[in-house]
């Protein structure tokens, strides 16, 4: 009796007669005819005329201590059937292994990304001694060395790294000997002291051999070092190495001096400075032999082929707002003789630096042949030529003297050919 009370205050029974009483909302407190006590709607006509309709597939009600407890949460009106979502099921409460497999596998691909990045590298020892090519300083303190690679723009015709490369390398590695030492003040390769007293450094004197060139990809090892030159002097040495093999490539020695940025004038090295920079010196003799001997004169007449009309361009300029160095050298070889060029390469060369030359300057480029003509180039060996860099009104900026080996002599194997190709 007491279960059946229960019933009843929860459960009122509707009025059999039809009308708009029978019409319920589907809260607590009534329910048509239809539906049974158990939730379940009953087949009959009174489905199609607005009643409340029940899920077919309510579950069945839990039991509690054995005893079925009845779900009021099957009794949805057909309203709330149509919004309502699908029944929280095992399978769809489940995650979207669908997303989780995406997320997985981009991690996945973009961590191999990463490791083929880093493993394509080679494992070789020139590569792994400075893999960024940063440079450091060696040999108690005194010697800078640093890496570079050939690239494929840095290569001529011949397949190899021009003279250009070689001595951009050379350069690249003195300023980078500066930084690295705490001494880079504002200018260019200036130190604190020198940039106090608007001071630069000039090259007045370049030696340079070549025993081989590198190729592309080659890896080579430069190393720089300084030395006293005098009193007001300083000398800078080169030596660049196969990375692979350890054979010297190219040796080289130039001489230092200070200038007034404003004045443009010489000028001695105050002690502030030499402080500075002393400490760095190493007692050593050049890497080359000085070369003694007086460059003849070089005119109009003596010349066998002039270049006139050669103006430096902006990118021709450093920031000291003179035309770097290395532009001379290009400059020099635009009058070489074209049959040397085709049939020998560069082997040494020696410059002697007496005029800087301005944004606004106009360049003629002279070259002469020392050992033999032009017409005996064919059949000879090796071949040493004059050259000078003068301005228009005369004044000389440049004079210089290149020594030319037969190309490929220094690559012919023991027999006397040349080596076989490799695959």
């Amino acid at each position: 009796m007491a279960a059946t009370a229960a019933t009843s205050a929860l459960f009122s029974v509707a009025s059999p007669s039809p009308g708009p009483s029978a019409k319920t909302s589907g809260k607590l407190g009534g329910m048509p005819a239809s539906v049974d006590t158990r939730g379940i709607k009953s087949k009959s006509s009174s489905a199609s005329s607005g009643g409340l309709q029940v899920r077919a597939n309510a579950q069945a009600p839990p039991k509690v201590n054995g005893t079925k407890v009845g779900v009021m949460e099957g009794l949805k009106s057909e309203d709330e059937m149509t919004s309502s979502p699908p029944p929280r099921t095992f399978i769809n409460q489940l995650p979207d292994w669908s997303m989780l497999l995406a997320a997985i596998t981009t991690v996945f691909l973009a961590a191999e990304k990463q490791w083929m990045m880093l493993d394509w590298k080679p494992k070789r020892p020139d590569m792994l001694i400075d893999p960024f090519g940063l440079g450091r300083i060696v040999q108690d303190g005194l010697v800078f060395r640093q890496n570079f690679s050939i690239r494929s723009y840095e290569i001529g015709a011949d397949r190899t790294a021009s003279i250009e490369t070689v001595m951009n390398h050379l350069q690249e590695t003195a300023l980078n000997h500066v930084k690295s030492a705490g001494l880079l003040g504002d200018g260019f390769g200036s130190t604190p002291e020198m940039c106090k007293r608007n001071l630069i450094w000039v090259v007045t004197k370049m030696h340079l051999v070549v025993d081989r060139y590198p190729t592309w990809g080659d890896v080579v090892q430069v190393d720089t070092w300084v030395a006293a030159s005098g009193k007001n002097g300083m000398r800078r040495d080169w030596l660049l190495r196969d990375c692979k093999t350890g054979d010297i490539l190219t040796r080289a020695s130039s001489l230092w001096v200070m200038m007034n940025k404003e004045t443009r004038k010489l000028s001695k090295i105050p002690d502030e400075v030499r402080a500075e920079i002393g400490i760095y010196f190493v007692d050593s003799p050049p890497v080359v032999d000085e070369d003694g001997r007086k460059l003849p004169k070089l005119d109009d007449k003596t010349a066998d082929s002039i270049r006139t009309g050669l103006t430096p361009r902006w990118s021709d300029l450093d920031v000291n707002q003179h035309v770097n160095n290395v532009k001379y050298i290009n400059w020099i070889l635009e009058s070489a003789p074209l049959p040397i060029l085709e049939s020998h390469e560069l082997a040494s060369m020696t410059l002697e630096y007496r005029r800087e030359c301005r944004r606004d300057s106009v360049v003629q480029s002279l070259s002469s042949v020392l050992s033999k003509g032009i017409g005996d180039l064919a059949d000879s060996g090796f071949v040493e030529c004059q050259h000078l860099l003068r301005l228009e009104g005369g004044a000389e900026v440049v004079k210089g003297r290149t020594g030319w080996r037969p190309k490929y002599a220094n690559r012919i194997g023991s027999f006397g050919h040349l080596p076989a190709e490799s695959n």
